[in-house]
């Protein structure tokens, strides 16, 4: 029996978009992932976003629009990287530094956490402080799906076990409804 505190789901080709960055106002959800965040939050589970966002650092949109827009969708909180990739930062995915912040403001622990993503750089920040880690298959997940399948990730990159492989976020969602 899980006792799940938060999910912390990845923003671009998990929630929605594809596997490139959709400012927010031209963002989709994919099909009924609204619903899956409000089945979460109606089992008293909190909702989370976790995001690399660059286009902060470049100008191109404000943190304050993605969390707007994310609130819009349900999640209860954004953490969002505004640093490009050679910033430097600790909060970059695959580093654990917005699973760390969430956990010290929201007094979580994180190995009562799960991770949702498309990516590998999910995975591994997932894997670093013990969240059950779920690779969804939109956006970029195919393609991590079918590096891992083959053995094709190596170092610490190819030391996680996943905990669930789902079609979309809906069938993560589920999946852990049911286990919860």
């Amino acid at each position: 029996m899980l006792n799940i505190q938060a999910v912390f789901i990845d923003r671009d080709g998990t929630l929605g978009g594809s596997d490139k960055v959709i400012y927010p106002g031209d963002f989709e959800l994919y099909p009924g992932v609204q619903e899956s965040i409000k089945l979460l939050k109606d089992n008293n589970i909190l909702v989370y976003s976790f995001t690399n966002q660059p286009g902060i650092a470049n100008g191109e949109a404000a943190v304050g629009q993605f969390e707007t827009e994310l609130k819009s969708f349900g999640f209860d909180k954004a953490y969002i990287c505004p640093h490009r990739h050679d910033g430097g930062c600790s909060c970059r995915k695959p580093s654990a530094g917005l699973l760390e912040k969430a956990a010290e403001e929201n007094e979580l622990d994180l190995r009562q956490c799960v991770v949702i993503g498309d990516r590998w750089t999910d995975m591994l920040a997932g894997n670093e402080v013990g969240c059950l880690k779920i690779l969804v298959k939109t956006g970029s997940g195919q393609e991590a799906y079918d590096k891992y399948i083959n053995k094709q990730y190596f170092g610490r990159w190819g030391e996680i076990q996943l905990d669930f492989f789902a079609s979309d976020l809906n069938e993560a969602i589920s999946w852990l409804m049911r286990r919860e």
